[in-house]
């Protein structure tokens, strides 16, 4: 059904779908691209049936908790149209994801390897330092996530790295305020537009980088952002840049700030330890008022309620920070009261309705926020015909038709293979030399890549050469969840620590990190005949700068610590912070291909 302007939609709807339009239901693509219509019992985070949520509960955005493949979500997403037609309103769906296209995975903020163009994490993106291809990556993986139906980015993290320990460094664009919004921008300007782009939501406003002792705020633990050196506002600038550029979106963090002063915020009040969401001062005050900011604001996930996990057996608990004393319906109201749009991870439109009844929040009120969000669709291009584009001959398909021509294409594999290579960073030593004789032992490579450089063998001792590539320290955990949320020590084990400088010892030895978070390589220079960091690449990509085929031109986007000792003497919100480290920002030997190298 054709509208003639979002305000023309909202004047037909009834105050149960407006306060449906308002809330973001989580869901999963069921096998090969089916509706999931399971019961809670068989859905993996007991989720209500698709039908039931677009038709019952009149919800429009959709957020996709899994990783089937690009055909199915691309199925799928065809048919969510084809079920949501059946509305009354016809009001068309949009469809929200976290990351698709770097390498982390966690149910609860990536959703990496779904077929799409592999990439970097986003730190690996700031250690190009070449902005005109950030952005072309960028809208690369934005043409790749609307071919599929994926309509809202739920990044990027405009927060800074100022606190090593967190286990969300990786999805940032650095340490350095200044690096780190020039990245953004231009990350936001690829997704955005101008054509053919995804609504962007930076997060976590305004700032989730100074997380008490590096914490994560899912946890209670995490609860707090700090401010000891009073930096509030060089955690704000990104977003405030980002604001200006016109991304679409802005989701505050889950953290309660402690020590964040009336001069900070620039609001002429106090600050209260409760949820950034929860605060009129931030986001009318400051996001809305100060920085201009009239798109959407939807709150980080299961603010109001908390989430059943049945397969796994796990209860996760409501994360309204400083809040936890207050009924759901009173937490809804204090949202719509601070300024908020949407419910992220809510699927229970009533809650809602049982503010207004209660005189929490006006119907008037809830107009405003339905109007942003239908504009949003609009500006999407969601009132138009449901295809992802022509082709040369100007025909039109379905998504689940067109989309496996349009995703990981050769042309996005190429833009893929070099920004891998263009993140790769040297920290020490040279490329060594290889011939098709050279034996190589090597842990977290496939074999039959090696097979390409050199003969694999099973152990040092028959080597020449030896190729580690190893995951940064983190202390593992036993609760499921947590699990992925690398945390703790930043150091190797001392016993990993002699195994790995035994193996260096016994033959030359390159040893590659992947840097989710800022670890600690004390020692490694000395020992290491090279010593790599890397965000997200292919065994490809590294063993061809290892061996000198390809360069390696990247530089570090943060600080490497020295110790343990230093992380924790630091301020949590000071960017550079700790004491004497052992590669500072920017360092990078910029390995160039040897003579011949390239194949």
């Amino acid at each position: 059904m054709p509208f003639a302007s979002p305000e023309t939609l909202l004047a037909q709807m009834t105050i149960e779908e407006k306060a449906g339009a308002l809330c973001v239901a989580r869901v999963v693509v069921g096998e090969g691209g089916a509706l999931w219509e399971g019961t809670d019992a068989e859905s993996p985070f007991g989720f209500a049936p698709t039908s039931e949520l677009l038709l019952e509960r009149s919800i429009s955005h959709l957020t996709i908790m899994n990783a089937p493949g690009v055909a199915a979500l691309a199925r799928w997403r065809d048919a969510i149209d084809a079920r949501a037609a059946e509305h009354r309103l016809d009001v068309p769906v949009s469809v929200l994801s976290d990351p698709r296209h770097g390498r982390v995975h966690n149910a609860a903020t990536s959703q990496s390897g779904d077929g799409f163009s592999p990439m970097p994490e986003p730190l690996g993106l700031a250690a190009m330092f070449d902005s005109e291809l950030v952005e072309e990556a960028a809208a690369m993986m934005a043409r790749e996530l609307r071919a599929v139906g994926i309509d809202v980015a739920l990044h990027p993290m405009a927060d800074l790295a100022t606190e090593a320990r967190w286990a969300r460094v990786a999805g940032t664009f650095g340490e350095d305020p200044a690096h780190a919004t020039e990245t953004l921008a231009r990350y936001l300007r690829g997704m955005q537009g101008p054509a053919g782009g995804v609504a962007c939501t930076v997060k976590h406003f305004p700032g989730g980088g100074p997380q008490r002792r590096g914490d994560d705020a899912h946890f209670e633990r995490g609860a707090n952002t700090v401010y000891p050196g009073g930096r509030f506002d060089d955690h704000l600038a990104p977003f405030a840049a980002a604001v200006e550029l016109g991304v679409a979106r802005v989701m505050p963090g889950y953290a309660a700030p402690v020590g964040a002063s009336a001069s900070d915020a620039g609001t002429g009040v106090e600050l209260p330890p409760v949820g950034f969401a929860f605060q009129r001062e931030l986001i009318t005050g400051v996001l809305r008022e100060r920085l201009g900011f009239d798109g959407v604001v939807i709150t980080d996930f299961n603010i109001v309620t908390g989430m059943r996990l049945p397969r796994l057996g796990l209860e996760l608990p409501v994360r309204a920070w400083g809040l936890l004393d207050l009924p759901p319906v009173e937490r809804v109201g204090r949202l719509f009261d601070a300024g908020v749009d949407q419910l992220g991870g809510e699927d229970d439109p009533g809650l809602i309705l049982r503010a207004v009844e209660a005189g929490l929040v006006t119907e008037a009120r809830l107009d405003e926020s339905v109007l942003r969000v239908l504009r949003e669709k609009e500006r999407l291009g969601l009132f138009g015909p449901a295809s992802v584009g022509a082709d040369a001959d100007g025909e039109h398909g379905t998504r689940d038709e067109r989309a496996p021509e349009l995703v990981a294409t050769r042309e996005h594999l190429a833009i893929s293979a070099r920004v891998q290579a263009a993140s790769v960073v040297a920290l020490s030593g040279s490329p060594v030399t290889v011939s098709p004789g050279t034996r190589i032992y090597s842990e977290g490579v496939d074999l039959d890549v090696v097979g390409r450089y050199g003969v694999p063998v099973d152990s040092p001792a028959d080597a020449d050469l030896a190729v580690l590539r190893l995951e940064a320290p983190f202390d593992a955990s036993d609760d499921p969840f947590e699990a992925a949320f690398h945390s703790g020590s930043l150091e190797f084990p001392q016993p990993e620590r002699e195994r790995i400088f035994e193996i260096c010892d016994r033959v030359p030895t390159v040893v590659d990190v992947f840097l989710d978070r800022p670890a600690v390589l004390t020692g490694f220079p000395e020992r290491a005949a090279a010593l790599l960091t890397t965000f997200g690449v292919t065994d490809e990509v590294l063993l061809d700068a290892v061996t000198g085929r390809a360069a390696a031109p990247g530089r570090l986007p943060v600080d490497l610590p020295r110790s343990m000792a230093a992380v924790e003497a630091s301020r949590e919100d000071v960017p550079f912070d700790t004491v004497d480290p052992l590669f500072r920002f920017g360092h990078g030997l910029g390995w160039t291909a040897l003579e011949g190298g390239d194949r």
